[in-house]
């Protein structure tokens, strides 16, 4: 049990930590993240180029960005939800960014919105990225007896429940 306490404070503690999250640009017309309030979970990122999202078909879309997360956290990219408004979606939902990934930030998006596709204005934001800890994680295999008993068991796929 304290090992546990001990974790939830550490995790609690990280939480409040200041997170410094270098990036260079790729292209000189490319835009450094921007939150769009001080309160913003995400940190908005633009297309560097004009680019069409198609109906059906996945699209990298090029930020001209390479950033350096710090070891222990990731970068969560995920859709801006006035475009997800309009049909704009991620077909892996939320993108992970790992800190020893040093390419270039691509958002990956899918037109499921009215027409063919979205047209998306060179500099307009595109997505936003959040920065998460990662938790230091390890797997240990057991019998299936040892597993805890829930009051869910085997159920899933709605099945706690619509409402």
């Amino acid at each position: 049990m304290s090992e546990e306490i001990d974790s939830l404070f550490l995790l609690a503690c990280t939480m409040t930590d200041n997170v410094e999250v270098l990036f260079a640009k790729l292209d000189e017309n490319a835009i450094a993240p921007t939150q769009g309030s001080k309160s913003a979970a995400g940190w908005d990122l633009r297309a560097l180029d004009a680019t069409e999202v198609f109906k059906g078909k996945s699209t990298k879309i090029r930020t001209g960005l390479v950033v350096a997360i710090p070891d222990g956290w990731e970068g969560q990219i995920r859709s801006r939800s006035s475009l997800g408004a309009k049909g704009m979606i991620m077909p892996n939902g939320v993108g992970t960014i790992d800190s020893d990934y040093r390419g270039e930030l691509m958002v990956l998006a899918t037109w499921i919105g009215e027409g063919d596709s979205i047209k998306l204005a060179k500099g307009e934001r595109i997505a936003q990225m959040l920065i998460a800890p990662v938790p230091n994680t390890t797997y240990r295999e057991v019998s299936l007896e040892t597993l805890s008993k829930t009051e869910r068991g085997e159920g899933g796929f709605g099945s706690s429940g619509r409402f």
